[in-house]
């Protein structure tokens, strides 16, 4: 059978999303990325150069995955915030690789920022030019929409960061029923910020 190079690094991808998101970049293991993938640590390191790098090109994929797959709709806040959360529901690696890189990462950029930075200037210019915040005026609606996005992220990305706190703050038998309950709290939460015209606009830089 001929050597499917692709295949290989779908493998490769694979385990190392499931290993990282379990051990983090410092706890995880090449040996255990290859042996899950049925590669060799060579095919590793000559598909994605160092462990450092596959931790970061796996985020960045993940990161990309959310971004092309979930938007918020000024029309239909309700809805988008409701499917982004369904997205983290069905996708829990994405939280704990974001909690390891805070972590581990160090004070200086990290690999591909500037890339994440262009994708989520793009989400906040799409918020924009769909008339969100549109009752401030135009040079405080790009921060505005930057504070909005943010802010919408957090509500949805807590629950799936801390889902056992969730259940007991929340007092709730299950961690299902916890996650039940603050999707339509986090979807009516999200509406109002969004449509509230009596909301502080961002306070420009000086």
């Amino acid at each position: 059978m001929a050597y499917d190079a692709e295949d290989t690094r779908r493998r490769i991808f694979a385990a190392a999303a499931a290993e990282f998101a379990e051990h983090g970049l410092a706890g995880a293991r090449v040996d255990r990325i290859a042996t899950a993938a049925k590669a060799n640590k060579q095919a590793i390191y000559l598909y994605y150069g160092s462990k450092e790098k596959l931790f970061a090109a796996v985020l960045r994929a993940k990161l990309e995955e959310v971004r092309v797959s979930v938007s918020i709709d000024p029309d239909a806040v309700g809805q988008s915030v409701g499917q982004m959360f369904d997205w983290y529901r069905e996708h829990p690696e994405l939280i704990r690789l974001l909690l390891w890189e805070a972590l581990e990462a160090c004070d200086a950029p990290g690999e591909g920022e500037r890339e994440r930075r262009d994708a989520f200037r793009e989400k906040v210019h799409q918020l924009v030019d769909a008339g969100a915040v549109n009752h401030l005026p135009e040079n405080a609606r790009v921060r505005a929409c930057q504070d909005l996005l943010f802010t919408i992220m957090g509500l949805i990305s807590w629950n799936f960061a801390v889902p056992g706190m969730c259940r007991l703050v929340l007092d709730e038998e299950t961690e299902q029923a916890a996650l039940d309950r603050r999707r339509e709290t986090v979807i009516e939460v999200a509406r109002r910020l969004a449509t509230a015209s009596d909301a502080p606009a961002a306070r420009a830089p000086e």
